[in-house]
């Protein structure tokens, strides 16, 4: 039972009451016992067919006659740039580039823009990755962190400039990325029929009216404004559903039955409201996918928003059309700033998962793998769909997706949280794609604030050479999170170090 305060609360902070009281029901039932962690028995290898590395030098091998069966499906013609090698097709990156960017006007991009920056800036979950690492990037943490207290995390700063200004926003350097290639597109091709990359999002009742704020401004932000009208496509006008808000609930430490968590910052009555994790996003967005495809959308990719590294990539999108797979995957070897998020392992029964560190596979776990010899692949949290074989699979994949009850401890108190894991999706997959991509290209990301600090480099650290400080496996992590900073910022998102800060390079 609620109290009326507790219930009064609940709505006041945009949590689904019944929904939650529900999972609540159904936990302490105990159906959600058999949940049980998943039995990783190894890490698969970079084969080059099932798991294909995504850097430069990237190249993609293929039977001729399944190739060119597929682009006639599309419509399209082979590249200039393959070259038959015996029966088979070589694509290096520039041929699938090619390919990739004629393929624009149907493909969309979204991500999931659930969450608030809450849980991003908690001092104690940031303090966790080890002794020494938070006292190096005070200065940056506490610049950063009241910028975020109480936002979507896709509005907050995406990094801190040399200059030791906040910089912009996540989903504005990913509405900037997505626009350029769009132009590109119009450059190349004309104006498409539709609009090529059109953005979509899942937003949650407590992020939704902010989001809208923000996008509202960024129309006539000079780092996009122009861009929209040249590409045809405004990424500001998203396709959009919201993701309702769930309750904590208590600690496992508290016993059965469980109950409404109702002391967050010891206040009495007072709930918690989270996302009830990215893994709803198959039945939230059904709608959306499902208009995507009716309006002549094939393909769609999806990502988490705090990855500055997530952007349309087209030569991605070529292997995907042309080995006809339902879906693919990025994965980057894990580094150990890596320690909230999900890696690739093998199962007993001889399929392939994504096991969230944590909630499906403990950490203890994780580390015996790569004791034993094994370079785990750690989830990048950016997927690619085929719409035409995703959307009939809506309904079974929202029911077979696993709800996983974790335990937090943090500055808000000791709970525990229902979540479905938007990645666990690979083990319904019967033959996944992955992509292995390098870590400072494509996985730059922060799922503490730490780590948006570290990537900012000496900026962040506070002081030149405060990076010292830090444990040298950490700050070799820190140094390549830096520099793909950088790249990506100088390349796909166009922009140039004008006075201490990153500016349009036109």
């Amino acid at each position: 039972m609620l109290s009326d305060a507790l219930r009064s609360d609940m709505v006041a902070k945009g949590v689904d009451v019944e929904t939650t009281l529900s999972i609540l029901a159904d936990l302490n039932a105990g159906l959600y016992d058999g949940q049980k962690a998943v039995r990783a028995t190894g890490v698969p290898p970079v084969d080059g067919a099932s798991i294909v590395p995504s850097a430069k030098d990237m190249a993609y091998r293929i039977g001729a006659d399944e190739a060119l069966s597929r682009l006639s499906d599309l419509g399209l013609e082979l590249p200039d740039g393959a070259r038959a090698d015996g029966d088979s097709l070589l694509f290096d990156r520039a041929a699938l580039e090619d390919l990739g960017e004629r393929l624009y006007p149907v493909a969309a991009w979204g991500v999931l823009n659930g969450g608030s920056a809450t849980s991003y800036a908690d001092r104690k979950k940031n303090a966790a990755l080890g002794p020494g690492v938070f006292e190096a990037i005070r200065s940056g943490f506490e610049l950063l962190a009241p910028l975020c207290d109480g936002r979507p995390k896709g509005v907050t700063p995406a990094y801190i400039n040399p200059d030791g200004s906040p910089g912009e926003s996540f989903l504005l350097l990913k509405m900037r990325a997505a626009l350029l290639r769009a132009e590109r597109y119009v450059e190349r091709f004309g104006m498409p029929a539709r609009p090529a990359l059109p953005f979509f999002q899942m937003t949650s009742d407590g992020t939704d009216a902010q989001l809208a704020d923000a996008y509202a401004v960024y129309a006539g932000h000079p780092w996009i404004a122009t861009l929209i009208e040249r590409a045809g496509t405004d990424p500001t006008r998203p396709r959009s559903a919201r993701q309702p808000l769930l309750a904590a609930f208590t600690h496992s430490a508290d016993g059965r039955p469980r109950r409404v968590f109702d002391r967050a910052y010891g206040r009495q009555d007072s709930a918690i409201a989270l996302p009830g994790g990215h893994g709803q996003s198959f039945r939230v967005l059904a709608d959306v996918y499902r208009g995507l495809l009716a309006d002549g959308y094939r393909y769609a990719w999806i990502g988490n928003v705090d990855n500055v590294g997530y952007y349309p990539d087209p030569a991605e999108l070529a292997v995907m059309a042309l080995s006809g797979a339902e879906a693919a995957f990025e994965f980057s070897y894990r580094t150990p700033v890596d320690i909230k998020g999900g890696i690739l392992v093998t199962t007993a029964e001889g399929g392939r998962t994504v096991a969230d560190i944590g909630q499906a596979i403990s950490f203890e776990r994780v580390q015996e793998l790569e004791a034993a010899g094994s370079r785990v692949l750690f989830n990048c949290a950016t997927g690619l769909f085929d719409l035409a074989r995703l959307v009939p699979r809506l309904d079974e994949i929202a029911r077979r997706l696993p709800v996983r009850i974790s335990d937090q401890d943090k500055d808000a108190g000791r709970y525990s949280q229902a979540e479905q894991s938007t990645w666990e999706v690979v083990g319904l997959i019967d033959e996944p794609l992955g992509f292995a991509v390098e870590k400072g290209e494509r996985f730059i990301a922060a799922k503490l604030l730490a780590e948006t600090v570290l990537a900012s480099g000496t900026a962040g650290a506070g002081a030149a050479g405060a990076g010292a400080a830090l444990p040298p496996s950490v700050a070799a992590t820190a140094e390549t999170m830096s520099r793909g900073l950088r790249d990506v910022l100088s390349g796909p998102c166009g922009l140039r170090l004008d006075g201490g800060a990153w500016r349009p390079a036109q």
